[in-house]
């Protein structure tokens, strides 16, 4: 059974890896943007403590040169804003602006329909147990893999140290 999930793995690595949903919400939402620019915003959706240009270049696995240039270029955009860290007036925090925030919720809602279509036949039931165990392999899959990442959500700093 644990070669029939690894298979299974490699099929939807393959389907993702092609970032087929991300592909097609930003034809039709949001033409010109990358999905490294979505990412970005996910990234600074779903962190603990507020973003810096740092911590969304290590989350994306960028140097921070890098991190820098695609961060300034949201700012451009209007995805994403720098505010003052309240704790030390000389670093920045990121945030999302409401333009971003709609275009989240737009690929959110894109993705959402997609995965309603494909269980729509399933039994109540089935989805359920799917959400659940699904939940529980992918939560074990990033402490093992991810161990570091796992253990920064716990931090409870206001603006998170320099980079």
């Amino acid at each position: 059974m644990v070669l029939d999930i690894s298979n299974t793995m490699t099929r939807m690595r393959l389907m993702i890896g092609r970032r087929v949903i991300g592909r097609m919400a930003i034809a039709k939402l949001a033409p010109g943007l990358e999905l490294s620019h979505i990412d970005v915003l996910d990234i600074v959706r779903r962190a603990d403590m507020p973003s810096t240009v740092g911590s969304i270049a290590e989350a994306m696995r960028l140097d921070p040169s890098r991190g820098s240039r695609v961060v300034a270029e949201m700012v451009g955009r209007g995805l994403l804003k720098r505010d003052v860290c309240q704790e030390d007036g000389r670093r920045s925090v990121i945030g999302i602006t409401p333009l971003g925030s709609s275009i989240l919720a737009e690929m959110h809602s894109a993705k959402i329909s997609i995965i309603n279509d494909v269980v729509s036949d399933w039994p109540a039931d089935d989805v359920e147990a799917f959400a659940r165990l699904f939940d529980r392999f992918i939560g074990r899959f990033e402490k093992r893999l991810m161990p570091d990442a796992v253990s920064l959500t716990g931090e409870t700093r206001v603006c998170p140290p320099r980079s």
